[in-house]
């Protein structure tokens, strides 16, 4: 076989220059075609895991250390980390405070039970926000007037530790009415078919209402039985004034209803019922019972003060049944409205003008009844009803200056004197004048109810206007999180070309259903 003859490359001469040598090398090397670039590609071979030498773990040489801007940096991001996972917390604990808004106040209630059982006795400060305060007071001022039936009982005076008392059971109102609010009364609502949130959130309020005057409206009616004021009995009040001290049972009633009206008054600044069309006249109502609580309390004129506080609780709870009765429907609704009328006629309007006319200058006064009429009175009136003949009624008034002493002494702390007798009258007044302006809208419920058979409470929106809040409530709250969440506008919806607010939409009287749940009236 032939050989191919090699393809030898000429050496050039050793006189030639280096451009030379290039050029011949150039010239006689055929140039190879260039493959693809592998750049960018995958290495060959098993690179699923690092090499050995990058999972080894470091280990600083003798002597060496992070230099301080790389420590910084590393502390400043654990600090970063420790922050954001704060605020996570503190979200989620808002979060579930505002689902269950009674969470809040028993841990509260826990941790100063904890604290004071951790000690307990009356060495420890909260010894005096869980059980009454300044038992057995001096002699000189215990109350001389309690009836013989009641027997010796312990007295309890009066001081500032009691404000401990009523602050601490408002936290516990506030768990109580907040638990079973939502783990008693909203279950019951549901039950009775109640799912506009507006309605169902209306029930549970008089749900509560009730069962608290349910409770305390009987205990007071006991508690003023073991008193001279027994029953509502002006004269009562005044005897053996000043009363600086009374037995157990009384200051508690006292103090607890105390502390009632200072977390209802927290319920009403923080908004956590719906306003109602009376809202002014409530916030008047409130700010003159915790005025008259109080200064009652305080300058000694707690047996007038258990005297108001059975008026409007009674009345109250018939009031709370009432509606409830409203809200379900009941066929007992309207006798139970007509017994209502009368039940709020006669403790907050005759009772407490009784009480008012006591704080007037002292008179006497004679009413002539027909005779027709004044044979069918009955023989037992009250007390302050002093009966004169068949056809001739007498009363007095001014017990507040004739009753007891009448004068001002600090040392004694005798405050029963014309200053006292202003303020008194002033705010009762101020109340009485409330309650005469609820009374003429209850006047105007009971005329429509007679001539059109329709209860229907003036202070209260429309069922259909609180679904449409709550309807419009619920796309606000919608948008809100849409903007949030997406940094923009929500969309909008346009009719014909033009954008159409749906806040604007004006509803009239069709119902029709809506995906919040809540029914809106069609356009």
């Amino acid at each position: 076989m032939a050989r191919r003859p090699e393809q030898t490359e000429s050496f050039p001469p050793l006189s030639a220059s280096a451009q030379m040598i290039h050029r011949v090398s150039a010239a006689s090397v055929p140039q190879r075609r260039r493959k693809s670039s592998s750049l960018g590609a995958d290495p060959r071979g098993d690179n699923s895991a690092g090499s050995i030498a990058t999972n080894l773990p470091r280990h600083h040489a003798h002597g060496s250390h992070d230099s301080p801007t790389e420590r910084k940096a590393s502390d400043k991001g654990a600090r970063e980390r420790k922050r954001t996972r704060a605020k996570k917390l503190l979200r989620r604990w808002k979060r579930t405070c505002h689902k269950h808004t009674w969470l809040l106040p028993l841990l509260v209630i826990l941790v100063l039970l904890a604290a004071y059982y951790a000690s307990p006795g009356p060495h420890n400060p909260l010894h005096y926000a869980i059980f009454l305060s300044y038992a057995d007071p001096p002699l000189a001022e215990r109350t001389a007037t309690l009836p013989a039936h009641i027997g010796h009982v312990t007295q309890y005076g009066k001081g500032p530790k009691d404000c401990a008392f009523v602050a601490f059971y408002t936290v516990v109102f506030t768990f109580t009415r907040e638990f079973l609010m939502q783990r008693l009364i909203r279950p019951i609502a549901l039950w009775c078919g109640m799912r506009q949130r507006g309605k169902q959130a209306r029930f549970m309020e008089q749900f509560y209402t009730a069962m608290y005057f349910a409770v305390f409206g009987p205990f007071g009616l006991w508690v003023m039985s073991r008193t001279p004021v027994w029953y509502f009995n002006t004269a009562g009040m005044y005897e053996g004034f000043p009363h600086r001290a009374h037995e157990a049972w009384f200051k508690v009633y006292y103090l607890l209803e105390a502390a009632y009206w200072a977390q209802q008054g927290m319920v009403l600044l923080l908004q956590l019922e719906k306003p109602r069309k009376d809202f002014r006249e409530l916030v008047l109502h409130h700010i003159i019972t915790l005025a008259l609580i109080g200064l009652s309390y305080r300058f000694h004129f707690a047996y007038m003060g258990v005297a108001v506080y059975i008026t409007h609780d009674i009345s109250d709870f018939f009031f709370a049944t009432l509606k409830l009765l409203n809200y379900l429907d009941h066929p007992l609704t309207g006798p139970y409205f007509v017994a209502f009328v009368a039940n709020w006629a006669y403790l907050r309007h005759y009772i407490n003008l009784t009480i008012l006319a006591s704080l007037l200058p002292a008179a006497q006064y004679t009413l002539r009844l027909p005779q027709l009429l004044a044979s069918n009175l009955p023989t037992n009136l009250p007390a302050n009803l002093l009966t004169a003949s068949k056809a001739e009624y007498s009363f007095t008034t001014g017990q507040f200056s004739t009753v007891g002493p009448y004068t001002l002494n600090w040392e004694t702390q005798q405050y029963k004197c014309s200053l006292a007798q202003i303020i008194t009258f002033a705010l009762l007044a101020s109340l009485q004048a409330v309650n005469i302006f609820w009374f003429v809208l209850i006047m105007r419920i009971l005329y429509r109810f007679l001539f059109t058979t329709e209860i229907k409470d003036d202070r209260s929106e429309e069922e259909g206007e609180e679904e449409v809040e709550d309807a419009k409530e619920t796309r606000r709250k919608a948008k809100q999180v849409y903007g949030m969440a997406n940094g923009e506008k929500p969309p909008e919806i346009e009719l014909n070309g033009r954008p159409v607010e749906q806040e604007d939409v004006e509803f009239e009287e069709e119902k029709v259903p809506v995906k919040s749940g809540a029914r809106s009236k069609r356009r």
